[in-house]
């Protein structure tokens, strides 16, 4: 088992990393919470059909109850927001009950946000499922989507802890492994050559992305997002860094259709959307070729979707939390590990989604 922690200006917690580690839960929950009254599973239909039982045994000395809410980015609306409420409202949860977030990042993001809001916060523990979590569970970002753009309603709300056991990880299908893969990649280019140049060499397939090979890579993501949190935990600076290839990869889910295409897919175009802004801005240095391919041998789609229109991804940009005013500030690199924020108007940003070949 590693041990990552997380140090934010509000709250000092731990992100433990491991196999069969879930079943460290109760001894956390007795030792930090001695008080504890009633815990709140909330869970996704795909995990708690393979796993809800599992955790229930781990978990069958305390008051225990569990909602279902629908998977991915279905779980984060208005609607499942409110019947998750009613649900803690109707089972007398206090405020010193628990909600635990068991499942990917979109259990993950709702729940936050439903322990954020109900009495006015009450604790939450992270339980992700899934690699993509491996970022979305750390740093206390907690939000539902509306209509005209994801994550627009939330709050910055940090876990009591992250387990992040990896034995969950084996039932993830392809399109999972690779939408979470994603967000390794990124966090290698906006902070470590080093892990950039490894994870190329070492990932040629996407039969390479399992928990295994990989948890070394999840560890260091986790450290990387841990550090630049630590520093920023509000977004006031350094953590905008860690929306790279976001604000085009927002726009393309958006356009498409929340699940149309996942999170991962989308970042991945959206990474190289700013690669190319950024060699055009900082002349960086950067092998574009020989990354597409590498992205084309994981099973990545590397070109903008046809079916949507340059003019409706850029006024999806113009929507994102990033921009101020009518200038939309892209996260670009001067170089591999060293990320820039820069505004960009309207026109170049059009102009560079023509000349970014579907």
């Amino acid at each position: 088992m590693k041990t990552v922690p997380v140090q934010t200006s509000s709250k000092e917690y731990p992100v433990l990393i491991g196999s069969q580690i879930i079943h460290e839960l109760p001894l956390f929950l007795h030792k930090d919470f001695p008080q504890l009254t009633k815990l709140m599973i909330i869970t996704d239909e795909n995990i708690g059909r393979l796993y809800l039982q599992e955790l229930l045994k781990v978990l069958s000395n305390f008051e225990t109850s569990h909602i279902i809410v629908p998977n991915g980015e279905s779980a984060k609306t208005f609607d499942v927001y409110h019947e998750c409420l009613t649900f803690a409202l109707n089972q007398q949860l206090d405020r010193k009950s628990l909600v635990l977030a068991f499942g990917g990042g979109a259990v993950g993001d709702l729940s936050g946000f439903v322990a954020s809001t109900y009495m006015r916060g009450i604790p939450f523990i992270q339980i992700p499922t899934t690699i993509l979590a491996h970022d979305s569970a750390v740093g206390g970002k907690v939000a539902i989507n509306h209509e005209l753009g994801k994550n627009m309603v939330g709050a910055f709300y940090q876990p009591e802890a992250v387990f992040y056991d990896l034995a969950y990880l084996r039932s993830l299908p392809e399109r999972e492994m690779r939408s979470g893969f994603a967000e390794v990649i990124k966090h290698a280019l906006i902070y470590d050559l080093s892990l950039y140049e490894e994870l190329k060499e070492k990932i040629n397939s996407i039969e390479d992305i399992n928990a295994q090979i990989i948890e070394p890579y999840l560890a260091r993501g986790i450290e990387i997002k841990a550090n630049i949190v630590g520093e920023d935990e509000k977004e006031t600076g350094k953590r905008a860094y860690l929306n790279f290839g976001h604000t085009l990869g927002h726009a393309i889910e958006a356009e498409m259709g929340y699940g149309g295409w996942s999170h991962g897919e989308a970042i991945i175009v959206g990474m190289r959307y700013a690669i190319q802004l950024s060699k055009k801005y900082y002349d960086l240095a950067f092998n574009d070729h020989e990354f597409a391919s590498w992205l084309h041998s994981l099973g990545y789609e590397t070109r903008l979707p046809e079916e949507v229109s340059f003019e409706k991804l850029l006024q999806r940009m113009k929507q994102d939390k990033k921009t101020i005013g009518s200038s939309i500030t892209f996260v670009l690199l001067e170089q591999i590990g060293k990320p820039i924020l820069q505004k960009i108007d309207d026109q170049d940003l059009l102009s560079e989604l023509k000349h970014f070949t579907r």
